[in-house]
């Protein structure tokens, strides 16, 4: 068989792919400089790369593992320099552009080689290295064209590069799959995975960085369609919540022009009342009752304070007592949304159960939330009581606990 490939990928050639692949994951990110200082920063970055490179190389084989991961610690370096992402990102990044930068450099030395072999071009002559760097300049800037087609051709939304540490597993275990197995035949050949064959082992290096490739894109593109699908989700719950709102409104107007009618008649019954005491009892049954529904909707935290009183209103409306003893600054640390979900929930789920009690004596709502060592507790109850008599006092029923939870003060 002829000897079609040559000598493996000049080191300077990879540390060039290294430091294009970064360039692409920078752009749209939030850049901690611009200007004179960036450029300053990437040709640095750029000098570092190749010179760490052609210094390691012709190292034992041993070390070319280690050498590999101070290159991709470069890209590290360089991207979290340069781009004001949280680190987990800089890492997500850093394994995109490594995997991108070993197809680049694979795919670019084969045809290189290829080319020269089918053209029968000399070797070592100013005219061939001239011709090769024009030939590396035109490859490299199509895979990266490529890639940034790619990349930019969709509006991803914010939410989905805010990696946890277990979320960035995935793309590292790729990348890393990838680049040892595209590299296995240059380290040993007698495995039932690796060839002897240059012309195979060439071909396995680029077709399986292009593997990777595709994969890491398949993966960016399943995670950003799922936080945009979060992001349709909350957006329909925030108008599903607006809607039920409205209705709430409606329902809250008719009971308010109740009690307006209401009022209307106790202050005719006050002015017909001609004894005194009476009429005071009844003034202060009345403030009474004010100061009642006043103390249940003012727990300190504004957003349960207004989903309280929605509820309340509702209660009213539907003869079930809703009471509360809450501590509303606990809940400070919440996300409104969050505020809104879980209360409203447990909320909705206590007062259905209070509407199948055919007597309306027995619809009793009590919410609690507190602080106990360094967990809330929050606690919704539907309890349901018989009348209790002088004949039968421990008539009652237990409480029907509907929500219970705990969780860390932060």
């Amino acid at each position: 068989m002829n000897q079609v490939y040559l000598s493996d990928i000049p080191r300077l050639f990879t540390a060039i792919a290294e430091w294009g692949a970064c360039l692409i994951f920078l752009r749209k990110r939030p850049l901690r400089c611009s200007g004179l200082r960036l450029w300053g920063m990437l040709g640095l970055g750029l000098a570092v790369q190749c010179l760490f490179l052609c210094l390691t190389d012709g190292l034992h084989i041993a070390l070319w593992l280690p050498c590999m991961m101070g290159a991709v610690g470069l890209m590290f370096a360089l991207i979290a320099a340069c781009c004001s992402v949280p680190l987990t990102t800089v890492g997500y990044f850093t394994a995109c552009a490594f995997l991108t930068a070993e197809f680049a450099a694979s795919l670019e030395w084969q045809l290189w080689s290829y080319t020269q072999h089918t053209l029968n071009l000399p070797q070592d002559t100013w005219s061939t290295t001239a011709l090769s760097l024009v030939f590396l300049a035109a490859v490299y800037a199509l895979v990266f064209a490529a890639m940034r087609r790619l990349t930019s051709r969709r509006e991803d939304p914010p939410a989905a590069f805010a990696f946890r540490m277990e979320e960035l597993w995935p793309p590292v275990v790729i990348s890393i799959a990838c680049f040892l197995m595209s590299n296995l035949s240059f380290v040993s050949s007698n495995t039932p995975f690796s060839s002897s064959v240059l012309e195979s082992i060439y071909n396995i290096r680029t077709l399986m960085d292009l593997a990777g490739v595709a994969m890491l894109y398949a993966y960016h593109v399943q995670r950003c369609e799922l936080y945009m699908q979060r992001e349709l989700d909350a957006i329909q719950n925030i108008l599903q919540n607006q809607y039920i709102q409205y209705k709430q409104s409606r329902e809250s107007i008719d009971v308010v022009n109740r009690k307006y009618h209401d009022l209307k008649h106790q202050i005719a019954v006050l002015r017909a009342e001609q004894d005194p005491q009476r009429r005071l009892d009844f003034l202060d049954g009345m403030e009474e009752e004010i100061r009642t529904y006043e103390a249940q909707n003012k727990t300190g935290n504004s957003v349960l304070d207004t989903l309280l009183t929605g509820k309340s209103l509702y209660c009213a409306r539907h003869g079930v007592e809703l009471t509360c003893v809450a501590d509303g600054a606990q809940l400070d640390f919440m996300d409104v949304m969050d505020i809104c979900s879980i209360f409203g929930n447990i909320l909705d789920n206590a007062i259905e159960y209070a509407l199948t009690l055919p007597d309306k004596r027995k619809r009793l709502i009590h919410l609690a939330v507190y602080a106990k060592k360094d967990f809330l507790v929050r606690l919704c109850s539907a309890t349901s009581f018989r009348a209790c008599s002088p004949d039968n006092r421990d008539s009652g029923f237990p409480a029907t606990r509907l929500g219970a939870d705990t969780v860390p003060l932060w």
